[in-house]
């Protein structure tokens, strides 16, 4: 199967246009293919995450970002569902509550990066400050357009301190949007997860649209890429996350500690 890696990344500095990106695109993987060589991921994923904790001397940070209903939790349920939870710090990022609003907005996310050795998984992030904040104008232009800068220095000065990042932005289209939100009203299981403010952030696609690709452009660099997921299949998002995931890890080159005893000098009676 042929590296999703280089046709889902993001070059740094380059334009990005998410209307001429399909969301449906499985490059062509079938969807049996897909299954099957997830299953093969998510082991090899097993594997890299025990070779993590063990070395102990690098976090590995996974950044997922994306519209309601891209399939954010879905990602986390099915591409890390074969690691340890021990080693793993999950962090929903939501609307700033109490200590939080009397910090600065990277206050609670350095907060949460996890020590070396875990994996942390980030559902929203600090880019919630240039995207929801910018589209309904929660500071003004003047304060969140520096923030691109100010991301990029943070990210930069996490992987000199040896986290390694991986940031995806789960991409679907609007109709697959709305086919997910009627799911949810017609599945009893799933009503709680909507609300009428769902149909409310609709309104402003476009001006999301151009937040993301705003991002992608100035926030996808050699320390930190970004990758842009075709999302609207569910089976192919879990696939190109798992793989990718994999190759970000297999690159770090990880390498178990020598023990601590002189083996040669152990004998059981």
């Amino acid at each position: 199967m042929k590296p999703l890696s280089k046709e889902l990344l993001v070059r740094p500095g380059a334009k990005f246009n998410l209307s001429e990106f399909d969301p449906a695109d499985t490059h062509g993987v079938d969807k049996e293919t897909a299954i099957s060589q997830l299953q093969k991921n998510l082991d090899r994923l097993c594997v890299l995450q025990y070779l993590l904790y063990a070395e102990a001397q690098r976090t590995v940070l996974v950044v997922l970002q994306g519209i309601d209903a891209a399939g954010k939790d879905g990602t986390i349920r099915h591409v890390m569902s074969g690691l340890n939870p021990q080693g793993v710090r999950v962090t929903p990022f939501k609307v700033p509550e109490g200590a939080e609003t009397r910090h600065d907005y990277l206050w609670r996310v350095h907060n949460a990066v996890p020590e070396f050795g875990q994996m942390g998984i980030f559902n929203r992030s600090h880019y919630e400050d240039v995207l929801v904040v910018r589209v309904h104008n929660l500071v003004p232009k003047s304060v969140w357009s520096k923030r691109y800068d100010q991301i990029n220095d943070f990210e930069r000065m996490l992987t000199e301190n040896r986290v390694h990042i991986v940031k995806f932005l789960l991409y679907i289209d609007k109709d697959e949007q709305a086919r997910r939100f009627r799911e949810r009203l017609e599945d009893k299981t799933k009503r709680w997860k909507f609300s009428p403010a769902d149909l409310k952030e609709r309104e402003y696609w476009d001006d999301y649209m151009a937040a993301y690709e705003d991002v992608l452009h100035k926030c996808s660099t050699a320390n930190a890429p970004w990758y842009v997921i075709p999302a609207n299949k569910k089976w192919f998002r879990n696939l190109a996350v798992s793989q990718i995931l994999c190759g970000e890890m297999e690159a770090m080159k990880m390498k178990y500690p020598k023990p601590l005893a002189d083996l040669s000098a152990i004998k059981f009676e």
